[in-house]
């Protein structure tokens, strides 16, 4: 999957491009902390399809921001994790995510 992200764009918009949507900056931010498989993912965003999920993934990974990582074991076993690039959102993440604490708070 090739990016979709251009780089002629401000900052601003080029940071939207590749974490924003409904999803993406949720699942970075679930991958802050643990490596994760596909069913973990899955389970802490019961709203998102398995389909959309799988294709939000891709995207991640193709926009060099999540590694995914099979092990040749039976079952089959995925990863995913943040490459050095995402990490460097985290504390991004963590902002957003006390800002929205203190939005929760509040009312």
């Amino acid at each position: 999957m090739e990016k979709k992200v251009e780089t002629n764009l401000c900052p601003f918009t080029t940071t939207i491009g590749l974490i924003g949507g409904r999803w993406k900056s949720i699942i970075l931010y679930l991958l802050s902390d643990h490596t994760r498989r596909f069913g973990e993912i899955s389970a802490r965003m019961p709203s998102i399809s398995r389909k959309v999920l799988t294709e939000q993934l891709k995207e991640l990974e193709a926009d060099g921001l999540i590694r995914r990582e099979q092990f040749k074991e039976i079952p089959p076993r995925v990863e995913y994790s943040l490459t050095p690039l995402g990490q460097s959102l985290k504390p991004i993440l963590n902002d957003l995510a006390a800002w929205g604490q203190e939005m929760v708070l509040d009312k």
